[in-house]
């Protein structure tokens, strides 16, 4: 879904993955290229795997997890990408290492940042001081930085390291081809669009609900939680797209300029962090037939640290169109069904007609980011008594995109198409937004529930949300 392919870049780039063996790189990373190669026949990167390897892993075990990761490219490919494969012990932080590294680089390479934010801000202080190949460019993993001042400070060292068009800020929830259907939905659809406001509109929500545990990466998701890693990045982009006003077209300005407007208007519900948020944390439990430890009792976590597994924040966009609709985000982890849905809550009709007995219960649209399901619930006569309101669910499947979420990212970094990048300015305002709420929570305002695995969440959380 390339807009604005630049020919300035090589199409089969050195690809740097800093942080080789890392959980990102072996679960999203790899297999996203894995489905680049077999989209396009063209592509055939030269993978580069640096870091500190495993006891008594080196090259040949790097080669060999390419092989693994990239086979449902085809077995030519993949044997063809493991044997071009090369790998480089280094410690990141090392600047000896890393001036060892740099001078491997080639023209116009890919360094692909799979690694925790505080390295990532380190590494990129460090490269501005060896420098870097001409034509580098960066792709940042989310989340940029751990605040807003952070955010703002490993920007400012990445654009000293390279101009700006050559940053890719990576967020894979803007490549999934469902969440920019909505784009699709709203603006090319007469139904809809005039309905998209705070006038037909009583509630926007957005929830990522999963039913995997934290599965072995506790030490990592400690020190986030639901809100970081999922609520600041991801949803908040998700509902900037659902929220953004209509673009005259979807190239790089306009689109993350529209988003930018909608999250620079987006604050916390009535300014209050307290009453607009709530958090939680998973005790132990069964998900089918698996037993589930307490969130405490997993490895790498450290239970006075008081991480939250499940977060849920009310926010308002402060403009003409959605003024007063509140706009809630969830996300948790450990939970008994898997939702990772866009809906929307439309206001009842005002009046209905004397002698139609039942209920005229509110439509709701809702577009399922896990099965692409997209229905509208209606209210229809009953079959049998044309004077008794029933309710019907009309039910499309959206097409699903050839690639990965994070192929479609990867192809627009390839082909140099910032469209999909989270710009600076918008990686900074998405740590402003939260904020509030994190001060709230470090303060204990705000009290952490628990919940048992397998279960919705805690009891009282009985919004439709929840």
């Amino acid at each position: 879904m390339t807009t604005n392919p630049s020919p300035k870049f090589d199409p089969s780039p050195q690809f740097v993955i800093l942080g080789a063996w890392g959980d990102l790189a072996s679960r999203l990373l790899l297999p996203g290229l894995a489905s680049l190669i077999a989209h396009r026949s063209e592509f055939a990167p030269r993978l580069l795997g640096v870091g500190r390897a495993p006891d008594g892993e080196g090259g040949d075990s790097w080669s060999a997890l390419v092989r693994v990761k990239l086979e449902s490219a085809g077995e030519e490919r993949a044997e063809r990408a493991a044997a071009q494969a090369e790998y480089v012990q280094c410690d990141l932080l090392d600047e000896y290492d890393v001036r060892a590294l740099v001078d491997r680089l080639e023209t116009g390479c890919v360094l692909y940042f799979a690694l925790p934010p505080s390295v990532t801000g380190e590494l990129v202080e460090l490269l501005a001081r060896t420098g870097v190949p001409e034509g580098t460019r960066l792709a940042l993993e989310k989340p940029i930085g751990t605040s807003e001042s952070a955010a703002r400070e490993l920007n400012a060292a990445a654009q000293r390291l390279v101009p700006e068009d050559r940053i890719f800020r990576v967020d894979h929830f803007l490549g999934n081809a469902l969440v920019l259907n909505v784009l699709g939905v709203r603006f090319a659809n007469q139904v809809f669009e005039p309905l998209w406001n705070r006038t037909y509109v009583e509630r926007v929500e957005i929830v990522y609900d999963e039913d995997l545990t934290v599965e072995g990466r506790g030490d990592f998701y400690d020190g986030t939680g639901a809100l970081v890693d999922m609520l600041q990045s991801h949803l908040l982009l998700v509902s900037a797209i659902v929220c953004m006003d209509e673009p005259s077209r979807i190239d790089p300005v306009e689109f993350r300029d529209l988003m930018a407007h909608a999250l620079r208007a987006m604050r916390v519900y009535d300014g209050d962090p307290v009453a607009s948020s709530r958090r939680a944390r998973y005790t132990a439990g069964r998900i089918g037939d698996r037993e589930v430890p307490d969130y405490t009792d997993e490895p790498g976590v450290d239970g006075r640290r008081g991480t939250e597994t499940l977060a849920e924040v009310t926010l308002e966009v402060r403009s003409q169109r959605w003024a007063g609709v509140p706009i809630v985000l969830r996300s948790g982890k450990a939970l008994g069904r898997q939702r990772r849905v866009i809906r929307l809550l439309m206001r009842p009709v005002p009046v209905v007609p004397v002698g139609l007995a039942g209920e005229a219960a509110p439509n709701v649209l809702e577009l399922d980011l896990g099965t692409g399901d997209f229905t509208l619930g209606v209210v229809t006569s009953a079959v049998d008594d044309p004077q008794t309101l029933d309710r019907a669910v009309l039910r499309a499947r959206l097409g699903r995109s050839a690639l990965t979420p994070y192929g479609e990212v990867l192809e627009m970094l390839i082909d140099g198409d910032p469209l999909l990048s989270v710009r600076d300015d918008v990686s900074e305002r998405c740590w402003a937004i939260v904020q509030p709420v994190r001060d709230a929570w470090a303060s204990d305002a705000v009290p952490l529930e628990t919940y048992a695995a397998g279960t919705d969440g805690p009891g009282e959380w009985s919004t439709s949300a929840g």
